[in-house]
């Protein structure tokens, strides 16, 4: 009888906390392309949920996971497609390239906003 009452014990504490941890991983905690083989600099440090919620981005998911960077659009988004499948490490055909791809997309909000980090190392703490 202990052994059950145990049992549904720790299943009901699993099933109130499983929900939490789920959510918690979910949560981006740093900008790290596996494309980037040999970074000079550690990934950049977003915490993606915090981020959007102080910015007031909650539904506006395309405003940085763009389709097209010269005119983003709520209609279309790129949630789930790496950065790297449009943007090579090495754009040799004038296109632009991954790691600037990464800087303009945050440091044009940042300046245009007047928040958030800009320098090198505000965003990639060693």
């Amino acid at each position: 009888m202990y052994r059950r009452l145990a049992l549904v014990a720790v299943s009901l504490v699993f099933v109130a906390v499983a929900p939490g941890l789920v959510h918690s991983q979910g949560d981006i905690e740093f900008l790290a392309d596996p494309a980037f083989e040999n970074p000079q600099r550690p990934p950049a440090v977003f915490h993606h949920d915090e981020h959007n919620a102080n910015a007031a981005l909650e539904d506006q998911c395309w405003y940085c996971h763009h389709m097209d960077g010269s005119n983003p659009s709520p209609d279309e988004d790129s949630i789930g497609i790496p950065c790297s499948d449009c943007h090579a490490v090495d754009a040799d055909d004038g296109s632009t390239s991954l790691l600037m791809a990464y800087h303009i997309q945050c440091q044009r909000c940042h300046t245009k906003e007047k928040k958030g980090p800009i320098t090198c190392g505000e965003c990639h703490v060693r």
